[in-house]
């Protein structure tokens, strides 16, 4: 099978080397020296620094090059490039094509999921998604994980599992969509506040706290908007928070960790080349609960600091006024 992945940051390249293993793998970079550095060296030192690639993945700057035959396409560029690259790609792909997402967000202003920009920007190619505890780094090291592939149509959930599990990664199918692309995005807002609360040195039992109040928020968000409660709670929901909740690997948790110690939201942007979802995320999710009327006080306080209404140092002043109006469960 011939697969093209569009995007070479940390997860793109990963997910990449995982179907090199045994498939015709050619992934795009918008940087002609990183593709080549990819192609020729079986290298990418931008973003997984001493790794090596499998010897067989292909790299190209050419987007018709990479899409123009082949039979399944996977989108890994950040979600405020997604739209802007589907309509790039659109000239070159051939019908019916499946287009799995790797991207965990939604498209500011129009609040839709990538899904959703696929059927609009593709209309007659398949949308998927791909979501879970993955990170990169861990699956490039050999390490066991797990994943979920979302779409409504559970034949093609399952062509797409049994082209894209490789060894210890393992992928389960679901179809519900909504909810899987939904935990995969919130979470990333969580884990700002988790990292946050790390910055802060407020302790084990307060992040422990955010986190699964976090769960409850996304959970309810979710629901709302049209997915599965049982969804929340597997790889797509909890899995997924917990990962970029607790790891150091995690960009959502690293940044949110700074914020905590004192440094600007510019500061954080301008040092690195990686893009943290959840700061434009926190952004959307405030208005979809305005939308939903849905109760959402973990997330309202990072989007409070990321606005710069309120400095990190206050964000848990708020929690704890909050805290009084919770119930468990839900």
């Amino acid at each position: 099978m011939r697969i093209a992945v569009l995007g070479a940051g940390s997860w793109g390249t990963t997910v990449a080397s995982l179907l090199a293993g045994h498939h015709d793998c050619t992934v795009w970079a918008r940087d002609p020296e990183l593709a080549r550095e990819i192609y020729e060296r079986d290298a990418n030192s931008r973003y997984l620094p001493g790794f090596a690639l499998p010897s067989n993945l292909k790299a190209t700057a050419d987007l018709e090059k990479a899409v123009h035959d082949c039979d399944l396409l996977v989108v890994g560029v950040p979600t405020h490039g997604f739209r802007a690259i589907l309509a790039d790609a659109r000239p070159y792909l051939r019908p019916w094509i499946p287009v799995v997402s790797l991207a965990k967000g939604f498209e500011r202003g129009s609040l839709l999921r990538m899904t959703q920009l696929v059927r609009e920007e593709l209309p007659g190619h398949p949308p998927a998604a791909l979501t879970g505890p993955n990170l990169a780094k861990e699956i490039m090291a050999g390490q066991a994980a797990a994943s979920v592939i979302a779409t409504e149509d559970l034949a093609v959930a399952r062509a797409l599992q049994f082209v894209m599990r490789r060894g210890l990664f393992r992928i389960y199918v679901n179809h519900d969509v909504i909810g899987c692309e939904l935990g995969g995005a919130m979470k990333n807002v969580v884990a700002i506040a988790t990292g946050i609360a790390q910055g802060l040195g407020v302790g084990d039992n307060t992040r422990a706290a955010v986190l699964c109040r976090g769960l409850a928020e996304l959970t309810r968000l979710g629901v709302a908007m049209g997915g599965e409660a049982a969804t929340f709670a597997g790889l797509a929901g909890m899995g997924d928070l917990i990962a970029t909740c607790m790891s150091p690997l995690s960009r959502n948790r690293t940044l949110g960790e700074q914020l905590g110690a004192g440094k600007t939201l510019a500061e954080i942007l301008g040092a690195t080349r990686t893009v943290a979802e959840g700061v434009g995320t926190a952004f959307t999710v405030h208005e979809l609960a305005e939308r939903y009327d849905v109760e959402m006080p973990v997330c309202r306080e990072v989007y409070r600091v990321l606005s710069g209404e309120i400095p990190a140092s206050a964000a848990y002043i708020g929690l704890r006024i909050e805290a009084g109006h919770e119930r468990e469960p839900g």
